[in-house]
């Protein structure tokens, strides 16, 4: 039986950054992690292309929170102990400085993810954690012993038994990991993808891959869901931001339609009514040019065309000849186009979960379970996730730092 003061399990974002601050703030404990895979921190090696999107320019806790589907009440404490500005101070003092794009997200100045990688191997070295790869976890026994000691716990793995005073679970979305918690009996919310792409085959956006949309606004019919933001349409069908969004706050409602469902896009962010009367407008101004070629409100070309072409106008109709009825169809399709989903794909390398360990069961003042003294969780195990742009990640690093000052205090 190999002894430790605290294990943690997995060696991802949140493992590493909880096992890196116990051991700092607490140089006395022995740390070690269990990693599953022969190496770690996949995730952080693969998010934003490869670059690392580490977190996103939000300071205040209030707004921060609007981004998470699952945790947005539960995260506002944490957040006022350790958020995004806490997050840059800790890599500038290791010697990573982050950068700020525009859409808010922040990324390494190196524009690498191994720039993280390496901060956190070398931290892990300098404290001496242990990291153990290729281990497996196969069980955690829960083993009550002198009151003043707390519950010490046993794990076994696929290649080494171990027991700790106090345990850490960071191993993301994992089902085993899952099931072996409702054997403590923790209970777990069923678990359903967040963050994809829709799949939509349709005339007016086959063949014009990576046309932007910058500023609409998606309705998923027959549900209150909506969101703004820049549409992408791709090889499959949509993606993007306004599509993401809908995909992360919509992910259980999604699902339980068997992604099967339909949108309507706001290609210009105008009533049907305010279309219409530009439109008449554009009848008097542009009477002699043809609508095909004279694209407005700010649409890509190529979407204009094909939006255009689905009003039942042809390429050589002019504004002058519109009438009531054409004006009113082409109207519908800026403002109204209804699109029917059929499945969905996975956005990137960056899958996202929405489900976990119920909320309920955790003290968000330190991240300890409920059930069990002295056992912790952070990142994703638990039933938080947020849409693209650096939030799974601050989740992530907040839980983790709240975790180890627990723990080392």
């Amino acid at each position: 039986m190999i002894k430790k003061d605290v294990i943690i399990i997995g060696g991802g974002a949140a493992g590493f950054f909880a096992a890196i601050n116990i051991a700092e703030q607490n140089p006395t404990l022995k740390v070690a992690i269990l990693e599953r895979g022969k190496e770690g921190l996949q995730k952080v090696k693969v998010s934003g292309g490869g670059r690392c999107n580490v977190t996103h320019a939000e300071f205040i806790p209030q707004e921060l929170v609007l981004n998470y589907p699952r945790g947005e009440k539960e995260l506002l404490g944490p957040f006022h102990q350790f958020m995004t500005g806490d997050t840059i101070e800790w890599f500038e003092k290791r010697g990573v400085e982050l950068k700020i794009e525009e859409d808010g997200r922040m990324f390494p100045v190196s524009n690498s993810s191994q720039t993280i990688i390496d901060c956190f191997l070398d931290e892990a070295k300098k404290h001496h954690v242990e990291v153990l790869y290729n281990q497996s976890v196969k069980n955690i026994f829960v083993s009550p012993r002198t009151q003043s000691r707390g519950l010490n716990f046993e794990i076994s793995t696929n290649q080494d038994e171990f027991s700790s005073e106090k345990l850490v679970i960071a191993t993301g979305s994992n089902p085993k990991i899952w099931k072996l918690l409702e054997g403590l009996g923790h209970a777990i919310s069923q678990p359903v993808p967040s963050l994809f792409t829709f799949n939509i085959k349709d005339e007016r956006i086959k063949d014009i891959p990576g046309v932007v949309a910058l500023n609409v606004e998606v309705k998923v019919l027959g549900t209150d869901l909506w969101s703004e933001g820049p549409l992408l349409i791709t090889h499959v069908g949509m993606s993007a931001p306004a599509i993401l969004k809908l995909s992360a706050f919509g992910a259980i409602e999604l699902a339980e339609r068997h992604y099967k469902f339909e949108i309507e896009i706001n290609f210009i962010k105008q009533s049907f009514e305010d279309c219409m009367e530009q439109l008449k407008e554009l009848k008097q101004q542009l009477a002699k040019k043809t609508v095909f070629k004279s694209t407005q409100f700010d649409l890509p070309k190529r979407l204009w065309h094909k939006l255009v072409l689905a009003s039942s106008l042809d390429q050589d109709s002019r504004w002058a000849d519109l009438n009531k009825q054409q004006l009113e169809d082409f109207a519908k399709q800026l403002t109204q186009a209804i699109f029917k989903v059929d499945g969905k794909s996975t956005f990137k390398e960056e899958f996202v979960t929405a489900g976990g360990l119920d909320l309920k069961e955790i003290n968000f003042k330190t991240f300890e379970s409920k059930l069990h003294k002295n056992l912790y969780f952070a990142g994703e195990v638990i039933n938080v996730d947020a849409i693209t742009g650096g939030f799974n990640f601050q989740n992530a690093w907040t839980g983790a730092f709240i975790v180890a000052k627990s723990i080392s205090g």
